[in-house]
Protein backbone atom coordinates (compact mmCIF):
# COMPACT_ATOMS: atom_id res chain seq x y z
CA UNK A 1 0.00 0.00 0.00
CA UNK A 2 1.06 3.58 -0.69
CA UNK A 3 -0.45 6.69 0.87
CA UNK A 4 0.07 9.35 -1.79
CA UNK A 5 -0.88 12.33 0.39
CA UNK A 6 -0.27 12.87 4.11
CA UNK A 7 0.78 15.73 6.38
CA UNK A 8 3.25 14.55 9.02
CA UNK A 9 4.35 17.42 11.25
CA UNK A 10 3.90 18.98 14.68
CA UNK A 11 1.66 21.74 13.34
CA UNK A 12 -1.12 19.21 12.94
CA UNK A 13 -0.19 17.32 16.10
CA UNK A 14 1.02 14.38 14.01
CA UNK A 15 4.27 12.98 15.30
CA UNK A 16 4.23 9.25 14.50
CA UNK A 17 6.30 8.20 11.51
CA UNK A 18 4.33 6.06 9.02
CA UNK A 19 5.36 2.46 8.46
CA UNK A 20 4.15 2.34 4.85
CA UNK A 21 5.34 4.22 1.77
CA UNK A 22 4.01 7.75 2.07
CA UNK A 23 4.16 10.92 -0.01
CA UNK A 24 4.51 13.88 2.35
CA UNK A 25 2.42 16.79 1.07
CA UNK A 26 3.36 20.36 1.98
CA UNK A 27 1.21 23.38 2.74
CA UNK A 28 3.94 26.03 3.02
CA UNK A 29 7.70 26.46 2.78
CA UNK A 30 8.32 25.45 6.38
CA UNK A 31 6.47 22.16 5.89
CA UNK A 32 8.32 21.64 2.62
CA UNK A 33 11.61 21.86 4.50
CA UNK A 34 10.28 19.48 7.15
CA UNK A 35 9.26 16.95 4.49
CA UNK A 36 12.75 16.94 3.02
CA UNK A 37 14.29 16.36 6.47
CA UNK A 38 11.99 13.38 7.05
CA UNK A 39 12.63 11.95 3.58
CA UNK A 40 16.38 12.08 4.19
CA UNK A 41 15.99 9.99 7.34
CA UNK A 42 13.23 7.52 6.40
CA UNK A 43 13.46 5.47 3.21
CA UNK A 44 9.70 4.93 3.01
CA UNK A 45 8.91 8.68 3.05
CA UNK A 46 9.05 10.88 -0.05
CA UNK A 47 8.88 14.66 -0.01
CA UNK A 48 6.67 17.05 -1.88
CA UNK A 49 7.27 20.79 -1.63
CA UNK A 50 4.58 23.37 -2.17
CA UNK A 51 2.32 26.14 -0.93
CA UNK A 52 -1.39 25.63 -0.33
CA UNK A 53 -3.54 28.44 -1.79
CA UNK A 54 -4.77 29.46 1.67
CA UNK A 55 -1.64 28.97 3.75
CA UNK A 56 1.44 31.03 4.43
CA UNK A 57 4.55 30.53 6.48
CA UNK A 58 4.07 31.12 10.20
CA UNK A 59 5.71 34.55 10.20
CA UNK A 60 3.87 35.54 7.01
CA UNK A 61 6.55 38.04 6.04
CA UNK A 62 7.60 36.86 2.59
CA UNK A 63 6.04 37.84 -0.71
CA UNK A 64 4.72 35.26 -3.15
CA UNK A 65 7.81 35.69 -5.33
CA UNK A 66 10.11 35.20 -2.33
CA UNK A 67 8.29 32.03 -1.32
CA UNK A 68 8.43 30.66 -4.87
CA UNK A 69 12.15 31.41 -5.00
CA UNK A 70 12.63 29.49 -1.76
CA UNK A 71 10.77 26.51 -3.23
CA UNK A 72 12.91 26.68 -6.36
CA UNK A 73 16.09 26.57 -4.29
CA UNK A 74 14.74 23.75 -2.12
CA UNK A 75 14.12 21.61 -5.19
CA UNK A 76 17.45 22.49 -6.78
CA UNK A 77 19.35 21.56 -3.61
CA UNK A 78 17.38 18.40 -2.74
CA UNK A 79 16.32 16.86 -6.05
CA UNK A 80 16.85 13.24 -5.10
CA UNK A 81 14.47 13.46 -2.14
CA UNK A 82 11.62 15.35 -3.84
CA UNK A 83 8.96 13.56 -5.88
CA UNK A 84 6.34 16.29 -6.43
CA UNK A 85 5.36 19.94 -6.20
CA UNK A 86 2.36 20.66 -3.99
CA UNK A 87 -0.11 20.74 -2.66
CA UNK A 88 -0.97 23.80 -4.68
CA UNK A 89 -3.91 25.11 -6.65
CA UNK A 90 -7.02 27.17 -6.01
CA UNK A 91 -9.42 27.23 -3.06
CA UNK A 92 -12.48 29.44 -3.37
CA UNK A 93 -14.08 28.33 -0.12
CA UNK A 94 -13.78 30.64 2.93
CA UNK A 95 -10.35 30.34 4.53
CA UNK A 96 -10.28 28.42 7.84
CA UNK A 97 -9.56 30.41 10.98
CA UNK A 98 -5.86 31.17 11.23
CA UNK A 99 -5.14 30.74 7.53
CA UNK A 100 -4.65 33.32 4.81
CA UNK A 101 -7.65 34.49 2.82
CA UNK A 102 -5.68 35.13 -0.37
CA UNK A 103 -7.45 36.86 -3.21
CA UNK A 104 -8.26 34.80 -6.31
CA UNK A 105 -5.63 36.78 -8.20
CA UNK A 106 -2.96 35.98 -5.61
CA UNK A 107 -3.94 32.31 -5.54
CA UNK A 108 -3.66 32.07 -9.31
CA UNK A 109 -0.26 33.75 -9.32
CA UNK A 110 0.99 31.35 -6.65
CA UNK A 111 -0.47 28.35 -8.50
CA UNK A 112 1.01 29.31 -11.85
CA UNK A 113 4.40 29.82 -10.20
CA UNK A 114 4.33 26.27 -8.85
CA UNK A 115 3.15 24.86 -12.18
CA UNK A 116 6.23 26.44 -13.72
CA UNK A 117 8.44 24.82 -11.06
CA UNK A 118 6.89 21.42 -11.80
CA UNK A 119 7.64 21.88 -15.50
CA UNK A 120 11.16 23.14 -14.81
CA UNK A 121 12.06 20.10 -12.70
CA UNK A 122 9.79 17.60 -14.51
CA UNK A 123 7.95 16.80 -11.28
CA UNK A 124 4.25 15.93 -10.92
CA UNK A 125 1.88 18.45 -9.36
CA UNK A 126 -0.29 17.65 -6.36
CA UNK A 127 -3.30 19.85 -7.11
CA UNK A 128 -5.73 21.22 -4.55
CA UNK A 129 -8.99 22.37 -6.16
CA UNK A 130 -11.74 23.16 -3.70
CA UNK A 131 -14.69 25.04 -5.14
CA UNK A 132 -12.57 25.78 -8.21
CA UNK A 133 -12.18 22.57 -10.22
CA UNK A 134 -13.25 24.16 -13.51
CA UNK A 135 -10.89 27.10 -12.99
CA UNK A 136 -8.00 24.75 -12.21
CA UNK A 137 -8.68 22.67 -15.32
CA UNK A 138 -8.74 25.82 -17.45
CA UNK A 139 -5.38 26.96 -16.08
CA UNK A 140 -3.77 23.53 -16.50
CA UNK A 141 -4.97 23.36 -20.11
CA UNK A 142 -2.42 26.05 -20.97
CA UNK A 143 0.54 24.07 -19.57
CA UNK A 144 2.22 20.72 -20.13
CA UNK A 145 2.23 19.80 -16.46
CA UNK A 146 1.11 16.41 -15.14
CA UNK A 147 0.14 15.10 -11.73
CA UNK A 148 -2.83 14.32 -9.50
CA UNK A 149 -6.04 16.02 -8.47
CA UNK A 150 -5.75 15.56 -4.71
CA UNK A 151 -8.97 14.59 -2.91
CA UNK A 152 -10.84 14.77 -6.19
CA UNK A 153 -14.18 16.58 -5.86
CA UNK A 154 -15.07 17.26 -9.48
CA UNK A 155 -17.76 14.61 -9.82
CA UNK A 156 -18.30 12.33 -12.82
CA UNK A 157 -18.80 15.10 -15.37
CA UNK A 158 -15.28 16.54 -15.04
CA UNK A 159 -13.36 13.27 -15.31
CA UNK A 160 -13.20 13.41 -19.10
CA UNK A 161 -12.07 17.07 -19.03
CA UNK A 162 -9.14 16.08 -16.85
CA UNK A 163 -8.30 13.04 -18.96
CA UNK A 164 -8.29 15.31 -22.03
CA UNK A 165 -5.58 17.61 -20.62
CA UNK A 166 -2.28 17.62 -22.52
CA UNK A 167 -0.41 15.39 -20.07
CA UNK A 168 -1.30 12.40 -17.91
CA UNK A 169 -3.40 13.20 -14.85
CA UNK A 170 -4.45 11.01 -11.96
CA UNK A 171 -7.27 11.20 -9.43
CA UNK A 172 -6.58 11.01 -5.69
CA UNK A 173 -9.35 9.51 -3.56
CA UNK A 174 -9.38 9.66 0.23
CA UNK A 175 -11.06 8.16 3.29
CA UNK A 176 -14.30 9.99 2.63
CA UNK A 177 -14.96 7.29 0.01
CA UNK A 178 -15.89 5.07 2.96
CA UNK A 179 -18.75 7.32 4.05
CA UNK A 180 -19.76 9.50 1.08
CA UNK A 181 -21.99 7.43 -1.18
CA UNK A 182 -21.63 9.77 -4.16
CA UNK A 183 -17.90 9.08 -4.39
CA UNK A 184 -18.61 5.43 -5.15
CA UNK A 185 -20.06 6.38 -8.54
CA UNK A 186 -17.13 8.71 -9.19
CA UNK A 187 -14.62 5.91 -8.55
CA UNK A 188 -16.53 3.63 -10.93
CA UNK A 189 -15.98 6.20 -13.69
CA UNK A 190 -12.27 6.86 -13.12
CA UNK A 191 -10.06 4.65 -15.32
CA UNK A 192 -8.36 2.05 -13.17
CA UNK A 193 -4.92 3.12 -14.36
CA UNK A 194 -5.50 6.72 -13.23
CA UNK A 195 -6.50 6.18 -9.60
CA UNK A 196 -4.26 6.67 -6.56
CA UNK A 197 -5.28 6.57 -2.92
CA UNK A 198 -4.61 9.03 -0.11
CA UNK A 199 -5.38 9.67 3.53
CA UNK A 200 -4.77 13.44 3.75
CA UNK A 201 -3.71 12.65 7.32
CA UNK A 202 -4.58 13.87 9.86
CA UNK A 203 -7.88 14.69 8.10
CA UNK A 204 -10.63 12.66 6.34
CA UNK A 205 -10.31 9.63 8.57
CA UNK A 206 -12.05 6.60 7.03
CA UNK A 207 -14.63 4.35 8.61
CA UNK A 208 -14.18 2.60 11.09
CA UNK A 209 -12.01 5.30 12.68
CA UNK A 210 -14.01 8.33 11.61
CA UNK A 211 -13.84 11.07 14.24
CA UNK A 212 -10.28 10.13 15.22
CA UNK A 213 -7.00 11.51 13.91
CA UNK A 214 -6.14 9.96 10.56
CA UNK A 215 -2.81 8.30 9.79
CA UNK A 216 -1.22 6.86 6.63
CA UNK A 217 -1.75 3.23 7.66
CA UNK A 218 -5.52 3.83 7.47
CA UNK A 219 -5.22 4.04 3.68
CA UNK A 220 -5.81 0.29 3.92
CA UNK A 221 -9.52 1.00 4.42
CA UNK A 222 -9.64 3.07 1.25
CA UNK A 223 -8.05 0.17 -0.64
CA UNK A 224 -10.68 -2.16 0.82
CA UNK A 225 -13.49 0.15 -0.27
CA UNK A 226 -12.10 0.38 -3.81
CA UNK A 227 -11.92 -3.42 -3.91
CA UNK A 228 -15.60 -3.47 -3.02
CA UNK A 229 -16.46 -0.88 -5.68
CA UNK A 230 -14.38 -2.60 -8.37
CA UNK A 231 -15.55 -6.05 -7.23
CA UNK A 232 -11.98 -7.31 -7.12
CA UNK A 233 -9.75 -8.86 -4.50
CA UNK A 234 -7.87 -6.39 -2.31
CA UNK A 235 -4.58 -7.95 -3.49
CA UNK A 236 -5.38 -7.24 -7.13
CA UNK A 237 -6.53 -3.70 -6.35
CA UNK A 238 -3.38 -3.07 -4.35
CA UNK A 239 -1.22 -4.17 -7.27
CA UNK A 240 -3.01 -1.82 -9.70
CA UNK A 241 -3.12 1.19 -7.38
CA UNK A 242 0.47 0.84 -6.19
CA UNK A 243 1.71 0.61 -9.77
CA UNK A 244 -0.16 3.83 -10.57
CA UNK A 245 1.47 5.60 -7.62
CA UNK A 246 4.92 4.36 -8.57
CA UNK A 247 4.49 5.63 -12.13
CA UNK A 248 3.10 9.00 -11.08
CA UNK A 249 5.81 9.77 -8.53
CA UNK A 250 8.61 7.77 -10.20
CA UNK A 251 9.10 5.73 -7.02
CA UNK A 252 10.87 2.86 -8.79
CA UNK A 253 14.06 4.95 -8.86
CA UNK A 254 14.35 4.69 -5.07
Amino acid sequence: MIDTHAHINDRFGVKDIPEIKTILAASNVEESENNIKLAKIHKNLFASVGIHPQQTDPENKQSIDEQLNRLDKLIEDNKKFIVAVGECGLDYSPAPVGESDRSKKEQERLFRGQICLSEKYKLPLIVHARGAVDEVIEILSTYKAFGVFHCYTGGKKRIKKILDLKKKWYFGIDGNLTYEEGLTEVVKNIPKDRLVLETDSPFLTPVPFRGEENKPEYVEYVYKKVAEVWQMSKAKVEKIIDENAKKLFDLNKF
